[in-house]
């Protein structure tokens, strides 16, 4: 079985003259790291919210664990992303008023998760960050931005998913700060054995990862014809 496997995804956004993505076959195995390249326009995120079922992609074309997430309800598809893939969103999407351990305790909940085995979860995922955990009780907007980082790495993480999404994360990010994100991020994935597919057009953070894909080489659609991101 496959962490993720694409048959003959097609995808044209509503109202778009043409279509977005035309991928005939991708596959990611478990526990595989994938540089995902491409340029800014030319499908990354649409590619990654349909693996993670925030789109609803054609039947029989994205499996998940052996799932077909198509077949799945909104509300399921949700509960199935919340049990089994952690997202790294490009600008963190830290609630700001909430505190760093409220942060990860409400993306438990989605899962069912609470108590004493999520505050035991988010000490444990913390301090692999290097972070303190007193900086559990700080409010997200007081966190510097190296901090959002750690934080927004332990979220995708909480839930202990077997496939972790990375759309651009570093794309605000000095070189430095872009090598140390993808460091952390993937010793986190070592000791956890999931997948990852981070999507970024900055190809100089290629060679952390096992597998490099262009999107180009598996997306039919030329770019000039990408309508979305």
């Amino acid at each position: 079985m496959n962490a993720i496997s694409i048959t003959n995804l097609h995808y044209t956004w509503p109202g778009a003259e043409r279509p977005t993505l035309d991928v005939p076959d991708f596959q990611v195995a478990c526990g595989e790291s994938v540089f995902l390249r491409g340029a800014s326009g030319s499908g990354k995120s649409t590619l990654l919210s349909l693996l993670a079922g925030i789109l609803a992609a054609p039947a029989d074309s994205v499996r998940i664990l052996d799932t077909d997430i198509a077949s799945l309800t909104a509300r399921k598809r949700d509960r199935f992303r919340a049990e089994h893939i952690g997202i790294v969103f490009q600008q963190f999407n830290l609630i700001p008023f909430l505190t760093v351990g409220q942060n990860l305790k409400l993306a438990a909940r989605f899962t069912g998760k609470s108590g004493q085995a999520v505050e035991n979860r988010s000490v444990e995922l913390v301090e692999s960050l290097q972070l303190h955990p007193d900086l559990l009780q700080r409010p997200a907007d007081q966190l510097s931005v190296g901090q959002q980082q750690r934080v927004a790495i332990a979220r995708a993480f909480i839930n202990s998913p077997e496939i972790i999404l990375a759309d651009e994360p570093t794309s605000a990010l000095d070189a430095d700060a872009k090598d140390h994100f993808v460091r952390l991020l993937l010793s986190i994935r070592e000791s956890t054995g999931c997948a990852v597919v981070f999507a970024s057009h900055d190809n100089s953070l290629a060679d952390m990862f096992e597998t490099k894909v262009a999107l180009a080489d598996i997306n039919k659609v030329k770019p000039q014809e990408v309508t979305h991101v």
